[in-house]
């Protein structure tokens, strides 16, 4: 059956509205003016953010740069990762911080020109960080309470468009985590140029986790590594920059690999795959049943194979299951009219599937980034077994033309029946960053997390980002931590 927005194509739908209505919809494009990194005064306003009658919400932290994760330790102290690294090509310094009363922080580690340092959790008093690895290699770190740094996993290939993500701690003992692919659909295009690492790294792609084989599909793009602007070059999937495929070509897996999720023993030991075919699985917490939950970004309207109307999901993960990256999104085959850019069909580029994937356990909007979540866990916060995910926010226009903001929020998501319902979002008459909308909001939420208790949920704002036509432009010290609660008189 076909989507039902397929009866509504864009150029379609802008007409409708302009026949009927005064004025007509137009698409978001680029917006915040210049590209800089520097800060900004930033409003924080609390009022500003609508939530569920009986909750509240305040400011606990800010002038952060770049914050995307936070965690407890087993007194109960809060801990915040700065990336030291965002879209946009900046590089800081990644930092492990404590947050103490009066929003003031001390830091406890720091680290290289490597990040961005993307996850954290806390487990047998010491902390474990995720590292993106835009100038090396993907690594996940052990931290302890005095700031000592130990590479627990090294060498992830996290050095493209996607990043080293998690980790978290399972019942039983083991390190999970995610690694994302190096592009949009499983070919190495000029796009990756303009996000930077392809000048970086001209031989890096994409690697499967089991053998695979090749269709022979093959595409054509501008070579932007030459300096003749007019100069072509053909590339097939899995393979570096330039390089095409043949049919029947057979691409071995290794392990690590892009776009799945893996794990080993927390105390060390031999890595294992726990299931593939995602593209970016950013966020990961164990809910019901003790199950696997993992956020997964969909494919953007990009590059050499680009992919038209693709959600973001949260998967609920069965170990050995391969999820459908490069050729499949929302367990629906690429190749048909639905995920069309105008021009034609995206075709497989495998030639066999290693199982039909599954459905997910909800489908949230088209460039929504939904990153990191946690599950209710408390009758006194409520909604219990709910995923609650953090909503970074759309990059349009870099990632696809929409139609207004899409994301920037929290929502919670019954994982049974895929029900999702805003939980906090900015107050206004559309939807948008705080900034945009010139009051003291959410601007980019990007990880949530229940205190140990489950009492409060904590919202990790990676700050203004807005995207101007140099790309993005993230604003150092504009990030917050902000603390929801439900009021004791309901």
């Amino acid at each position: 059956m076909k989507k039902i927005y397929l009866l509504f194509k864009p150029h379609l739908l802008v007409l409708l509205c302009c026949l009927g209505l005064n004025s007509c919809w137009k698409l978001r494009g680029h917006y915040g003016g210049p590209k800089s990194f520097e800060p900004v005064e930033r409003l924080v306003r609390p009022t500003d953010v609508a939530l569920p009658t009986g909750y509240k919400i305040e400011a606990i932290a800010q002038g952060l740069t770049y914050p995307t994760a936070l965690t407890f330790d087993d007194n109960g102290d809060i801990y915040v990762t700065e990336a030291g690294y965002s879209y946009g090509e900046v590089w800081t310094q990644p930092r492990l911080l404590r947050l103490e009363t009066g929003g003031k922080t001390t830091i406890v580690a720091t680290g290289e020109e490597n990040g961005p340092w993307s996850g954290l959790t806390f487990f047998r008093d010491a902390f474990y960080v995720s590292e993106g690895g835009t100038k090396q290699s993907g690594r996940i770190l052990k931290i302890t309470r005095d700031g000592e740094v130990t590479p627990l996993v090294q060498n992830l290939p996290s050095s493209g468009d996607h990043f080293t993500t998690g980790p978290v701690i399972s019942p039983d003992g083991y390190l999970y985590f995610g690694q994302g692919t190096a592009t949009n659909s499983g070919v190495v295009g000029p796009d990756n140029y303009q996000f930077g690492w392809l000048k970086r790294n001209p031989d890096f792609h994409d690697i499967p986790c089991q053998d695979i084989t090749l269709t022979g599909q093959n595409f054509e793009s501008d070579n932007p590594l030459t300096p003749d602007t007019k100069d072509k070059t053909v590339t097939g999937p899995f393979s570096k920059f330039g390089t095409p495929a043949t049919a029947g070509q057979v691409i071995k897996g290794q392990l690590p690999c892009s776009g799945a999720i893996m794990r080993l023993p927390v105390a060390g030991g031999n890595l294992e795959l726990v299931a593939w075919g995602f593209r970016n699985p950013f966020g990961m917490a164990f809910g019901p049943g003790n199950t696997l939950f993992v956020t997964d970004n969909g494919y953007d309207t990009r590059g050499s194979r680009p992919i038209y109307g693709s959600g973001d999901y949260l998967w609920a993960i069965k170990p050995g299951t391969w999820y459908g990256w490069p050729d499949y999104s929302d367990g629906n085959p690429l190749n048909t009219s639905d995920y069309e850019t105008g021009k034609q069909d995206p075709k497989f580029i495998l030639a066999k599937h290693p199982n039909k994937p599954p459905k997910p356990a909800a489908t949230l909007g088209v460039h929504s980034s939904a990153n990191g979540l946690d599950f209710s866990t408390n009758t006194s916060f409520g909604h219990v077994g709910e995923a609650f995910i953090a909503e970074f926010g759309d990059q349009a226009p870099n990632v696809g033309r929409i139609y207004g903001p899409v994301g920037y929020k929290v929502v919670r998501v019954n994982p049974t029946n895929g029900v999702i319902q805003d939980f906090a979002v900015n107050k206004g008459r559309v939807n948008g960053p705080a900034s945009m909308q010139k009051h003291g909001g959410l601007e980019r939420p990007i990880a949530v997390q229940f205190d140990p208790n489950g009492e409060a949920l904590y919202v990790v704002d990676f700050g203004i980002m807005p995207i101007t036509e140099e790309g993005e432009s993230p604003r150092k010290g504009t990030g917050v931590v902000w603390k929801i609660t439900r009021e004791v008189n309901r």
